[in-house]
C-alpha cells in the first residue's frame, strides 16, 4: 500500500508545541506523509508568550494550491486548523473544493475559541466563515465552545456532562447526518475525558474516553485531532480513531504533568510518538 498523504493547513510556531509542530511529527509517526501548507509563521505561539514575530502567509495559499493541483497531486485527507482571517478561511475552503473527492477526506478542526468565548482574534464574520468551511467537511472536531458557535446556541446551554445530551449535540452538529462529528471535552464519568462521535457512515453515536490528567496544556486539541486524522487516514473507523486519540492525548498529558514543565511549552509528546507506530488501541500504555 502506498503511504497515505495528508495536506495540513495550519500555522507554524517556532517554539511552543501547537499546530504544525504537533501535526507533522504525529502524522509521520503514524506512517502518514504530511504536506504542510503554513498559513503563518510565528516565533512562538501566543499562549503565554509576548512579543512574538508574525509572518502572514495568506498570499502563498492560492499559489501553493494551484501548483499542487498542476502537478497533479492527490491527497487521502485535507486537515485544517486555526485560521487567522476570513480570507484564509475562504482559501482553505477553495483548497478543500479543489482536492476533496471520494478518495480524499476533509477534516476541519473549527478552531474558534475555548472556555465559552471566541478567541480575541475571531470576529463574528470569521465565526460565520468557519461555519461555512465546516459545512464542507466530512469530519469536524469541535470543542464545547466551538460547538455552541456552530449551532448558534448559548454556551451554558450546551451540557457535555450527560451522555444523552452529548449524543443530542453531536447529532445536531452532523447537519442531518451529512458529516461525521467528534465532539471533544465530553466527560462521561468522573475522572475521564474524551469525545462523542457521530459516524455518518453508520448513523451511530459512540463515546471515546480516557483518564483525565490534571492540569491544562497547550496543544492538547491539536494532538487529539492529529492522531484522529492519522488513524482515519490509515482506515480506522471513526470511534476507534477517536479512542486512540483520547488515549494517546491522555498519556501525553499525564507525562507532561509529571515533568512540571511551564504550561506555555505545551505537551511533552515527542518521547511517546513511537507508541503510535503500531496503531494499537493503547493496551498496556503507561504514563
Amino acid at each position: 500500500m502506498p503511504t497515505p498523504r495528508v495536506a495540513a493547513l495550519h500555522d507554524l510556531s517556532g517554539f511552543g508545541r501547537c499546530s504544525l509542530t504537533i501535526v507533522m511529527p504525529t502524522l509521520s509517526a503514524m506512517g502518514v506523509q504530511c504536506c504542510p501548507l503554513p498559513t503563518a509563521y510565528l516565533s512562538t505561539h501566543t499562549g503565554g508568550f509576548t512579543g512574538n514575530t508574525f509572518l502572514d502567509l495568506t498570499d502563498q495559499m492560492a499559489p501553493v494550491t494551484a501548483h499542487w493541483k498542476s502537478l497533479p497531486l492527490t491527497f487521502d485527507a485535507v486537515f485544517t486548523g486555526f485560521m487567522g482571517s476570513s480570507a484564509q478561511i475562504a482559501l482553505a475552503a477553495d483548497f478543500i473544493r479543489t482536492f476533496q473527492g471520494p478518495g480524499c477526506l476533509a477534516v476541519v478542526d473549527p478552531v474558534m475559541g475555548d472556555h465559552g468565548r471566541p478567541y480575541r482574534t475571531y470576529t463574528p464574520e470569521m465565526c460565520q466563515a468557519m461555519a461555512e468551511l465546516a459545512a464542507l467537511a466530512d469530519v469536524i472536531v469541535p470543542n464545547r465552545t466551538e460547538a455552541a458557535l456552530l449551532l448558534g446556541v448559548d454556551y451554558e446551554s450546551l451540557s457535555l456532562d450527560q451522555e444523552a445530551d452529548c449524543r443530542r449535540w453531536a447529532q445536531a452538529l452532523s447537519l442531518d447526518g451529512r458529516r461525521s462529528v467528534v465532539l471533544t471535552g465530553v466527560s462521561p464519568a468522573p475522572g475521564t475525558v474524551g469525545a462523542m462521535c457521530f459516524d455518518r457512515a453508520t448513523g451511530t453515536t459512540e463515546i471515546a474516553c480516557a483518564p483525565l490528567a490534571p492540569g491544562s496544556f497547550h496543544g492538547t486539541g491539536d494532538l487529539f485531532a492529529s492522531v484522529l486524522v492519522g488513524a482515519l487516514t490509515k482506515g480506522q473507523p471513526l470511534a476507534a480513531a477517536a479512542q486512540l486519540a483520547a488515549e494517546f492525548t491522555s498519556l501525553c498529558a499525564r507525562r507532561t504533568g509529571k515533568q512540571a514543565l511551564p504550561a506555555r511549552e505545551g505537551l511533552d509528546f515527542e518521547p511517546l510518538l513511537w507508541k503510535l507506530g503500531g496503531m494499537t488501541g493503547g493496551e498496556g500504555w503507561e504514563g
